[in-house]
């Protein structure tokens, strides 16, 4: 357990060689995501790999108010600094987790030698029509939701959705620095059930990798959003490259 400030989360480290990979799960999801990859990371490249619940998940406190990605940068920085991991750290994100790695990237660029972004959230998605679709289809879901029992996944929507467009039209602007690696899986399916947004999903994976030469694409065939349990074998060759890179 780490504490940051008034609160505690929990992390959970096998033993290895640096660089240290470190995987984040999504939105709704904690550390338990990763419980087939992360013994099959290790197995396969001998790293150290970290696993950890974000605040509100899992045996980590929760806190509250509107979830606020700066918090999330600062338990997990909180986390790697108690554990002594200041240098030589790939990032494995998920989803969501793939603006923490963002800003994380953009605050602390010398931490890391590179990121696996896993379908990753990522700021090319969020244009301003998008971003406000989701605020009306988040408006209604918090009202759906005022009137059921308080339970620990309601309270974490009702965090996510509380802040939602300034904050996703703020990281619209922010770039992932050029000095870090870095390589997008995108699922063939995407998170999205419907033609626009899923193209635009498409597209935002693209242009990311466009943006800079040390970054790859690769597409995980016949997968849905959630790649690590229907194509772990992309995530396991993803990053065993990027090791190789970084030596």
């Amino acid at each position: 357990m780490v504490e940051n400030g008034d609160h505690s989360l929990a992390f959970h480290v096998t033993p290895g060689r640096l660089p240290a990979l470190v995987l984040d799960a999504g939105g709704g999801e904690d550390s338990s995501y990763w419980k087939k990859m992360a013994p099959e990371l290790a197995k396969r490249t001998g790293s150290m790999v970290v696993t950890y619940d974000r605040a509100g998940m899992g045996k980590s406190d929760e806190v509250p108010g509107a979830w606020k990605v700066e918090n999330a940068v600062s338990d997990l920085k909180a986390g790697l600094t108690e554990l002594g991991i200041t240098h030589d750290v790939i990032l494995v994100s998920h989803s969501q987790a793939g603006e923490v790695a963002t800003y994380f990237a953009n605050e602390n660029p010398n931490w890391l030698t590179g990121a696996v972004l896993v379908d990753g959230s990522l700021p090319q998605f969020y244009t301003d029509e998008e971003t406000a679709k989701t605020e009306a289809a988040n408006k209604a879901q918090v009202e759906a939701l005022k009137d059921q029992p308080s339970t620990q996944q309601i309270r974490q929507l009702l965090a996510t959705a509380d802040g939602y467009g300034p904050m996703h039209r703020a990281y619209h602007k922010v770039s992932w620095p050029q000095s870090v690696p870095a390589t997008a899986i995108a699922s063939e399916k995407t998170p999205f059930e419907t033609p626009d947004d899923a193209q635009l999903w498409r597209d935002a994976q693209q242009k990311f990798v466009e943006e800079a030469p040390n970054r790859d694409l690769v597409t995980a065939a016949k997968s849905s959003h959630d790649i690590a349990n229907d194509r772990p074998d992309v995530i396991v060759t993803a990053v065993t490259k990027m090791l190789k890179t970084a030596s």
